[in-house]
């Protein structure tokens, strides 16, 4: 694992725009489309911000969401409906959204589906996750339903997971596909994230998710 600490959010923000930026055109040389995958929820905001007004050929990059909530993408907790109205706008509006949500009751019943969609756009180039304090990333929650199975070395690269408490199922990119990521970042800020990440290198995934990707990844961490 790589960690770079900076001295406030602000800077953090600008400097991994610039890094995602340039990973994403590193990806553009390497093959035709790029695959960037993002989270959803409000702190990674400012980094969308910057990166919708990047040039950028836009029109070559596929947006997958790290995780989705089984709702449609115009509800407000839509993780694909947060991500087009933050990121894919300006520049970026050329993107091509990957959805994590079918028109079908249950995650179960689209799952498949939507496996054998990014199946097609795999490997993920760019990849970008957030941690929560309970060392949860993506929708790899600890005591998730279906957490074993999204650790698993060869498991599907999308699976249904119910998150204890939540009030959604979802779907979930699995952690073999975020950790394979040509590049692959972690966003966290603020003392409590930063006492779980370390807590989280001490810990099995199943305690500790997070823990799965650490090995590829590189930490930005702000106070």
């Amino acid at each position: 694992m790589d960690f770079i600490e900076y001295s406030d959010s602000d800077m953090m923000m600008l400097s991994l725009a610039r890094q995602l930026s340039r990973d994403l055109r590193e990806a553009l040389v390497r093959r035709d489309r790029a695959l960037f995958a993002v989270p959803g929820g409000n702190t990674p905001g400012p980094v969308f911000d910057m990166l919708a007004a990047v040039d950028l050929d836009w029109d070559r990059v596929d947006i997958v969401p790290g995780d989705e909530r089984w709702l449609p993408e115009d509800h407000p907790r839509s993780n694909a409906g947060q991500i087009r109205a933050r990121l894919m706008r300006g520049k970026a509006s050329a993107a091509r959204l990957i959805s994590l949500w079918r028109d079908v009751p249950t995650p179960e019943e689209g799952a498949a589906e939507i496996a054998d969609t990014l199946d097609a756009l795999l490997p993920v180039d760019v990849a970008l996750v957030g941690m929560g304090a309970d060392m949860h990333t993506a929708s790899l929650f600890p005591g998730a339903n279906n957490l074993e199975a999204a650790l698993a070395a060869h498991a599907p690269s999308v699976l249904p997971i119910t998150a204890p408490g939540a009030p959604e199922p979802r779907v979930t990119l699995s952690a073999r596909v975020l950790k394979d990521a040509f590049a692959l970042h972690v966003l966290i800020t603020g003392a409590e994230k930063r006492a779980a990440l370390e807590q989280a290198q001490k810990l099995s995934p199943m305690d500790a998710p997070i823990a799965a990707l650490l090995h590829n990844a590189t930490v930005h961490w702000a106070p």
